[in-house]
């Protein structure tokens, strides 16, 4: 799947909610990704927050729902997995697993995962920490690949720095760095690497001419009413234009988008 996905003349857009809220939200997201041709639907079922009064996903309900939305479109599946408690849910559930920026030192995770997807090589997203090192990151990743699974993504969502303009910085040096490193596919989070909708596409732009094989976009119909992470996120119509700004830089790369 990695191979025919990352090939050096295609950009992914992994796009969708921060999290599941309801069947609606996702159909009227899947609709728009859909519409342009995309193949990668995102969407948190579990999600960790820094609040436990903070809303936690839908859990096996929200699971429920992505796979309504796989069946409806087509797309390969893309979320979060929190616990090794879930990892058994997820494998039925789940195209590719992410590990997020909290679990990305959680090294006893990795190795399940990487042992639980070893056999059919599902491909398992790692996010970096926002305070890693690119050499404590792609170590990360090698618990997944020693465990036998060769199939990781890299996504680089920002780092923890001085600056408080944004949520985080977001660290583009990253991508070079990372293709010079290893052979493995890169992605970049600018909507969480910023926090603030307006910055995700210039920064989205900014990472497929650094030579990211792609990015990750959140989406909703209505981020104002988002219960997690409305401030950056796209709603539809920002969505399409993110969509045409990047193509054209996909396009004078000579790329396509997918």
């Amino acid at each position: 799947m990695i191979n025919r996905f990352f090939q050096k003349d295609r950009v992914i857009i992994v796009a969708g909610p921060c999290a599941v809220e309801s069947l609606e939200q996702l159909l009227a997201t899947g609709e728009v990704i859909k519409s342009l041709g995309l193949t990668f639907f995102r969407g948190g079922a579990f999600k960790p927050r820094t609040s436990p009064y903070s809303f936690q996903g839908l859990e096996e309900e929200g699971l429920k729902l992505l796979s309504e939305v796989k069946k409806r479109f087509g797309f390969k599946i893309v979320t979060e997995l929190t616990d090794a408690d879930y990892l058994d849910l997820m494998l039925k559930y789940v195209d590719i697993i992410q590990i997020g920026a909290r679990n990305m030192d959680n090294y006893s995770l990795l190795k399940k995962v990487g042992q639980a997807t070893a056999r059919n090589q599902k491909p398992v997203l790692l996010k970096r920490s926002f305070a890693a090192t690119v050499e404590e990151w792609l170590l990360a990743s090698e618990y997944i690949t020693s465990a036998g699974n060769q199939n990781v993504i890299l996504c680089e969502r920002g780092i923890r720095t001085f600056e408080k303009a944004t949520r985080f910085t977001l660290d583009l040096n990253a991508v070079p760095v990372v293709k010079k490193l290893t052979r493995l596919p890169i992605l970049v989070d600018a909507s969480h690497g910023t926090g603030h909708a307006e910055f995700v596409m210039p920064l989205s732009r900014a990472a497929v001419a650094a030579g990211a094989d792609g990015i990750m976009v959140e989406v909703h119909p209505n981020p104002r009413q988002a219960l997690c992470d409305g401030a950056q996120s796209l709603d539809l119509k920002e969505f399409r234009v993110l969509f045409d700004e990047v193509k054209k830089i996909a396009t004078a790369l000579n790329k396509r988008v997918v």
